[in-house]
């Protein structure tokens, strides 16, 4: 019998999120029992700050312009490599994805994709080469398993949930797309998530070899929590976080120091359709509703910790727990009042960058409990799984199996981002390297992305001016992080930094593989 793999992602989540992590509010001792006897990844890197790109370089371990889902709303083609129908095709592996996949766009009225209406058809797959797929997303609604469970045992529960990008003020404070869910704890995703793992675990022999991607919605927007569960933590008792500056001067003194688009956010000119609601406005934000999102947050990563040790001691009873590796990361981050802003977006900062990410290999394995501070990226995730079921890695991978010893000699990790929306047309790419984050902007562009006038109507806001905000290629940022771990210091134009830059820079195109040629269209506004 080989070893089996239990891959679990969040969504939207921030590496200081975990207690093993410096995280202080929410209690997250499953995931830290995990790093404390397995691998703690210190610099985990994602290649793309948006869930589709992410998630299709976490099943294809290759770069985002390699596999060519650049940015939300890029359909990953379902002739994609992927480590699950490579894991099933030459290892026997059964394979499995519980929870959100978001492959495909989800922005899908006419049903084009065909993970937004397995679920009305009645199918759980095979497809991508998981031979069970049941899909959830943030909100009830669309063509998913768990919208469709929903609508069949629990339709008045619907209700219940905050709408997703709408910025609706709710909450004790008003604050954006908060709201106290009167759904029962067992009903909502999160416990859904865990409760369909655990039944096609149940599915499974004892001798089986599987492969399982447990896939939790959360913590992203909307901030909407079982209401009997979203008290446990008192918004009123938490501090500021540490990457909120303080006043509004303060803020703006440091967003005037970065390109344009960080301070035309925060004052409004900017709207960032590409990481939140096109309505918010983040100057807008009180520190109060601040500390509300956040609050939630650490509930919501609460209820996910608890749900995955419901799943851990499900594989502890069924007599896999010595030949079981247990990973857990996420797709990308959030602000989450850092720079006095929420959300994500074209902002490439540890906030959104650096993920937790946690490898429990099998304890049959016999690996040391370590540290790892070189940095390591999403796209080792797949060569890592093939390296466990004894695979070779095959040639259309680009990571490298993850490193279980200090002293792998890696160097580099690289962070890239392409606007959706040919309106906005940004081109940042960024680079990690010896405690400092490069981050270049090209050129910006018009003829590529998907066109704003063409939203429909139900997401109008999107229509709305925007201003026009062009890079001309000579712009961007560079953090010491040792000196600035908050990033409120941008050194681009820091003549004693020159030469540095010129380095990281070089180094960053050198180790960037070429686009794919021709781009794939951008098919939907996400």
């Amino acid at each position: 019998m080989g070893r089996n793999i239990l891959f679990i992602t969040t969504d939207q989540q921030r590496y200081d999120a975990l207690g093993c992590n410096g995280g202080k509010i929410a209690q997250t001792p499953v995931a830290d029992r995990l790093a404390s006897s397995g691998i703690n990844y210190r610099r985990a890197h994602n290649q793309n700050v948006v869930c589709m790109p992410a998630r299709s370089t976490m099943i294809t371990g290759q770069y985002v312009r390699t596999h060519g889902v650049v940015a939300n709303g890029v359909a990953l083609p379902p002739d994609s490599p992927s480590v699950a129908a490579y894991l099933h095709e030459k290892a026997g592996y059964h394979t499995a994805l519980l929870g959100k996949a978001h492959f495909e766009p989800a922005f899908d009225l006419q049903g084009r994709w065909f993970e937004n209406k397995m679920a009305s058809k009645n199918s759980t797959g095979p497809y991508r080469g998981f031979d069970r797929m049941e899909l959830a997303m943030h909100v009830p609604i669309g063509g998913w398993h768990y919208s469709q469970w929903m609508l069949k045992n629990h339709p008045d529960e619907i209700a219940g949930f905050a709408p997703l990008l709408s910025a609706a003020p709710g909450g004790d404070t008003g604050a954006p797309e908060v709201k106290y869910n009167p759904i029962p704890r067992e009903h909502y995703h999160t416990d859904w998530v865990a409760s369909r793992t655990i039944a096609y675990l149940d599915s499974l022999d004892p001798d089986d070899n599987w492969f399982v991607w447990m896939s939790f919605p959360d913590p992203h927007h909307p901030w909407d929590p079982p209401q009997d569960e979203g008290r446990r933590i008192n918004w009123r008792d938490l501090d500021l976080p540490a990457g909120y500056p303080g006043s509004r001067e303060k803020i703006e003194k440091i967003l005037a120091g970065k390109p344009r688009h960080w301070l035309d956010w925060y004052q409004g000119r900017f709207g960032n359709f590409e990481g939140g609601p096109a309505s918010f406005v983040p100057c807008q934000l009180t520190e109060d509703q601040i500390r509300e999102v956040n609050a939630l947050t650490h509930v919501e990563n609460e209820l996910i910790d608890q749900a995955c040790g419901r799943v851990l001691a499900r594989v502890a009873e069924r007599g896999w727990e010595s030949r079981t590796d247990v990973f857990f990361t996420t797709d990308h981050g959030e602000l989450q009042g850092d720079f006095g802003l929420l959300y994500k977006g074209p902002y490439h900062v540890d906030a959104l960058m650096r993920l937790p990410m946690i490898w429990r290999p099998a304890p049959s394995a016999n690996v040391a409990h370590n540290e790892i501070a070189e940095p390591v990226g999403q796209l080792d995730l797949a060569p890592t799984f093939c390296q466990i079921a004894g695979l070779p890695v095959p040639d259309w991978m680009q990571g490298k199996p993850l490193p279980i010893a200090p002293g792998s000699g890696r160097e580099r990790v690289i962070t890239e981002w392409d606007s959706q929306f040919a309106a906005i047309g940004m081109h940042l790419r960024s680079i990690y390297r010896d405690g400092y984050t490069l981050t270049v902007y090209e050129k910006s562009t018009r003829d590529y992305g998907f066109d704003i006038a063409n939203v429909p109507p139900m997401v109008a806001p999107l229509r709305r001016a925007i201003e026009d905000i062009r890079y001309d290629g000579t712009e961007g940022e560079l953090y010491n992080l040792r000196e600035d771990p908050m990033q409120w210091h941008n050194l681009w134009d820091d003549p004693a930094y020159a030469k540095l830059k010129s380095d990281l820079r070089a180094d960053l195109y050198d180790n960037l593989p070429p686009e794919r040629n021709p781009k794939l269209p951008v098919e939907a506004p996400a």
